[in-house]
Formats: structure tokens, sequence, C-alpha cells
């Protein structure tokens, strides 16, 4: 069995992940489907102090792109929304993933809202059969009797009436416009899908979860892949031996850690080089809160010894680093978090405090990284003047040294 030093698990999985190389040519709009297919998934969230994080996650991987085209694919039926991680952009091809799920919401938690379809029943299907007969509907298309809304916790009616038609399967996300969610039926979304012929056992279909989830990750441990698709919680040993006796993964030892480990077999031809140091991630980026490589903080911490949570959602009081900070990746390291904010009528791309990692060295070559990853992020979301507030004296200094060298 292969022991591999650190480096070359996370080298293994930011090639999975799409992040081992800058893009080396203009971004096409296939590039976005195939982004997501190489993640399995892509996870939704609203808030927009810079790019919302699925168009920002592709950005990270793709450099600058129409953000519309992940719109389009959507619309086009080439990917769907459900709850696969979270909220999530999937490959259409992999509706039948999570089709057990809509058939069996029960375990879903508060994703699916059992005490108000039981107690709104009737109203639910009248809604249905009013989408039927009228064509697509939007949240927005109901008046709110009691005013503005409050949050998620004070939707009005017909907005968690669509909601648990949604988490039924009975409704599709059709398309978005300005990121609004337009529902149709799943019959007409989806017109060529039968459950009959077409939906896999529960078992072959969590197999085939583990697959992607493996593949996605390019280096699974057992303790990992749960949070992945959001599995049961249970332990994932046997099952992962199970693919590696089917020669789906390889087994190896990674230094320092005593979990049993895997990679992936498109991956296995690029271990050793991993191992010896001629590959890695020669990638500087700005990652979302919510991309794949941070969203499970234990496997953050145990592949790059980056300790991350989201503080959007913390009381402002209680942030230790910002409302809405970008982990920055650099050259196969999380080097550091920036609480960035796109102003986008000013033309301001501000960097309210750029934090680094203990133990991180400024030198010329993270400096001038850093600054070609700030303005290539600034640019695309047309903000091209780059502000920091706050970051590392020594760091302010090799950035105007880079800057008078470029002038």
């Amino acid at each position: 069995m292969k022991i591999l030093p650190l480096s070359a698990a996370r080298t293994l999985h930011l090639a999975a992940q799409g992040l081992l190389t800058p893009p080396r040519r203009k971004a096409s709009k296939a590039d976005v489907l195939d982004a997501i297919r190489r993640m399995a998934q892509l996870q939704i969230d609203t808030i927009h102090v810079v790019a919302r994080s699925p168009y920002l996650v592709l950005f990270s991987r793709l450099g600058a792109y129409s953000p519309q085209w992940l719109d389009e694919h959507l619309a086009e039926g080439k990917l769907f929304e459900y709850w696969s991680h979270e909220a999530c952009f999937v490959p259409i091809e992999d509706y039948g993933l999570l089709r057990h799920r809509m058939l069996d919401p029960s375990g879903m938690g508060w994703k699916y809202a059992a005490e108000w379809h039981k107690k709104y029943r009737k109203d639910i299907a009248r809604l249905l059969e009013q989408i039927r007969a009228n064509g697509p509907v939007r949240s927005a298309d109901f008046v709110r009797e009691a005013g503005k809304s409050n949050g998620w916790w004070d939707w009005k009616p017909e907005k968690r009436h669509l909601e648990v038609l949604f988490a039924i399967g009975e409704l599709m996300v059709a398309e978005r416009r300005n990121f609004h969610r337009v529902y149709d039926l799943t019959e007409r979304v989806l017109p060529d899908w039968s459950d009959a012929r077409d939906l896999q056992p529960a078992a072959a279909v969590e197999q085939e979860v583990l697959r992607r989830t493996c593949r996605a990750l390019g280096v699974a441990r057992a303790d990992w892949v749960a949070d992945y698709y959001r599995l049961a919680r249970r332990p994932y040993v046997e099952a992962l031996h199970a693919l590696a006796d089917e020669g789906e993964l390889m087994p190896v030892r990674v230094d320092g850690w005593k979990q049993d480990t895997f990679v992936h077999r498109d991956f296995a031809p690029l271990i050793d080089d991993a191992a010896n140091g001629k590959l890695a991630s020669t990638v500087t980026t700005l990652l979302s809160p919510f991309d794949p490589v941070v969203w499970d903080r234990k496997r953050a911490a145990a592949l790059f010894d980056f300790d991350y949570a989201i503080e959007c959602y913390t009381p402002a009081a209680k942030r230790k680093y910002g409302y809405f900070v970008l982990p920055i990746l650099s050259r196969g390291k999380l080097i550091g978090r920036a609480d960035a904010k796109a102003h986008r009528t000013s033309g301001i791309f501000e960097l309210k405090a750029v934090h680094l990692e203990a133990g991180v060295r400024v030198s010329g070559r993270l400096a001038a990284d850093l600054r070609r990853a700030f303005l290539r992020c600034a640019d695309w979301h047309g903000t091209p003047e780059v502000q920091i507030a706050s970051a590392p004296p020594e760091l302010l200094e090799a950035l105007a040294a880079q800057e008078s060298a470029q002038a």
C-alpha cells in the first residue's frame, strides 16, 4: 500500500475539484457543465455581497466566464435543483440519485415541512392543479397579505406550499429569473422520466452516490463521504473497501492519518507524481464559503489544516473574520481569508480585511499571485478597483511593491 505525504492528498483532491491548474483558455458554456459534473453538484446560496456562491465557485475554476451560462443550462434542462448536499444544481443525468428522497422525504428534516403538508394538504393539491392548468409560477406571483417577510421562517403560505411540492418531487425548478425560482410540474420539466422504468433500487443508488462522492473528492475517507450528499451518518469503511475490491478505489495511507484512505481510480495515475512533488496545484484564487473544498469543516481541517466556519449567519459582534469571508487558495494550500464586498455602482472591489494563516511567509511570489487573483476576481465582478482596508503590514508592503513593478 502506497504511503502519501499530506501534500499529495491535497494535490489529488484539488485535481478532482478542477483546481490543479489555472484555466489555459477562455471559458466556454460547455465548461460550466463540465465543472459541475466534476464536482457532482453546485451548492446554491442567495447572499450576493460578491457574486452569488454558485457563480463564484465556477469562477474559481474557470476564470472569467458568463454567469448567464449557468442559468441557461438550468433552463435548457441540463441541470436540475434539489436537496443533495444542501440546495444544489445537479446534472440532470443524476436525477435518479435523488429521486428516492422525493418519494420518501421523511428523513429530510426541516427541508420537508411534513406538518405543514399534513395541515394544508388540500390547499397544496389545489395549488398543484392551478399550475397544471395555468403554467409555471414564482413565489412572487402570490401577494403577501401581512406585509414584508422577515425571513424563511416567515414565508407566505404559497411559498411554503411550493417548497413542499418541490421536496416531494411534484414540482421542479424550470428556470430562474433574476435568481428567483420558477416552478413547474415535474412531468413537464422532465417528461421522459418514469419511476417504474428508470428508478434504481435504493441500495444501488447509494452505491453510485458513494462512487460520485469519491470521484469528486479524489481522496476519500469513511468519515467524509456521508457529508457530500448528506447520506445517513453511519460507518462507511466496509462500503469503501467494497468499492476498492471492485477496482473503483485504491487504498492508500496518508502521513499523520490513522483512518483508511482511498484514491479514486481516475486519479490513481497521478499518485506517484503528486507524492514526489512533480505534480502540484499552481492555482491562486478566492473560494466561496460554500465551495466543496471547504464546506466540510472537518475535511478542510484534515486536508489543509484550515479551520473554516461560515460567519454570515453569526451575529456581527461574534464574528472573528467578517460577514462573507472568502478562503484564499494558493498553490495547494489555504493560506488565508478575505472579507470581501463588490460595490457594483462605484466599481470598487473592497477587501475589508485580509487575514493570513499563522506561519504563512509573505514572499514576492505570493504577493504577485495574490495581486493577480484579487484583480481577476474584481474585474470579473465589474468592480475593477481593488481597495484593501486591512491586511498584515508585510502583505500590504509586498502588494504595493508588485503594483509599482507593474506600473
